[in-house]
Order: structure tokens, then C-alpha cells, then sequence
């Protein structure tokens, strides 16, 4: 099992990157937040899930071991695959998840491209209690969503969900809970 790569980014591809470790280029599927900030020359470190099956064998990296676990978690859900799971991080932040999943909003898995309201309830159903209590997760019942609610915000203005979540990806960690002030930041993005 390669369970982690470091290596050069060679390239940026349509679904991946091609990763130059050792002399062999490797294509590792990757969420498209991690695309987006790709740049080629650059050093990578990547957890990674290989895929083997009769007619496959693919490799698929993020950035963190949490990532990787939640992917491998989405793995479990019936009627999803390594590309639905992989369009499940490319549009949701790992954080995102916990919450759509602690707050029981299948909607919220709704939103995936490719994911349908009885496939997002499977989600939400195999992932409960896989994730962490509501204390690990830092979650407190009756506090709004903001960075979904910016995530509404920004696909409103014509961004798709894949740009917001790149958008969001990018406030700092540090930045208030507001709406306001994280739709602004996320906006800055785009600039």
C-alpha cells in the first residue's frame, strides 16, 4: 500500500497531478482545491489511497491524513465510487462534511455534482458517529453554518461550487465567524 508520496509537481492535469518522485511520473488523483493551487516545480507531500480492481489501478492524494481517512470513509458508502468520493472533497471542505453530517443536512452532500437526495442520505447515514463526537469536532448545536452560508452566497453570484469551496479554502483560519467579513475575504480571492 503507498500510503504517502513527496515528490515534484510536474504537471497540472484535468484530474490530478503528475507527481515526478524518484524519476517516475505519477499521476495521483486529487480534489480540485489542491489542483488550484498547484504550481509546477513545487515540492508535494501527499497522503494517499491507492484503488486497485480488475480493470483499475489509481492512486489518489490529499493533503491531509484526516482528508484522506474521510475519503476513505466515503469509500464504505454504497453507490460511491473513488471519482464521487473525490467530487465529495473537491466541493466539500473536510470541516463542511462534519458538519453537513452533525447537523443531519443531506442537502448539504446534495450539492456534489453527480450525487443524488437518496445517495447524500447514504452518506449522511454511513458517515454518522465515523467522524467524532460534537466536543472533537469543535461543533456547538445552534451556531449558523457561515462558510455555507457564504458557499450559497458566492454560488448565487455565478461562481461554481468548486471555485467557492477554493474561495472558502482560502480565509484564514484565524478570520471571524461573521458572514459578512468571510464572504468579503472569500471574494478577495477571486481578485
Amino acid at each position: 500500500m503507498i500510503a504517502a508520496l513527496e515528490g515534484q509537481i510536474a504537471a497540472t492535469l484535468e484530474d490530478g497531478l503528475l507527481v515526478m518522485v524518484g524519476g517516475i511520473g505519477l499521476h495521483v488523483h486529487t480534489p480540485a482545491a489542491l489542483r488550484l493551487q498547484a504550481v509546477a516545480g513545487q515540492r508535494i507531500l501527499l497522503h494517499t489511497h491507492l484503488v486497485v480492481r480488475e480493470d483499475l489501478l489509481a492512486l489518489y492524494g490529499f493533503e491531509t491524513v484526516t482528508e484522506r481517512d474521510t475519503f476513505v470513509l466515503l469509500l464504505g458508502v454504497e453507490g460511491i465510487g473513488p471519482r464521487l468520493g473525490l467530487a465529495v472533497l473537491s466541493t466539500l471542505s473536510v470541516d463542511a462534511i462534519r458538519r453537513a453530517v452533525f447537523h443531519e443536512q443531506a442537502e448539504v452532500f446534495a450539492r456534489v455534482p453527480g450525487i443524488g437526495k437518496k445517495t447524500a442520505a447514504k452518506i449522511l447515514l454511513h458517515l454518522q458517529g465515523k467522524l467524532g463526537s460534537s466536543s472533537e469536532l469543535g461543533l456547538v448545536t445552534g451556531l449558523p453554518d457561515a462558510d455555507t452560508e457564504v458557499l450559497e452566497a458566492l454560488t448565487a453570484l455565478g461562481y461554481s461550487v468548486v471555485e467557492a469551496q477554493a474561495a472558502i479554502q482560502s480565509i484564514p483560519r484565524d478570520a471571524p465567524a461573521d458572514v459578512d467579513v468571510r464572504l468579503r475575504l472569500a471574494l478577495q480571492y477571486f481578485s
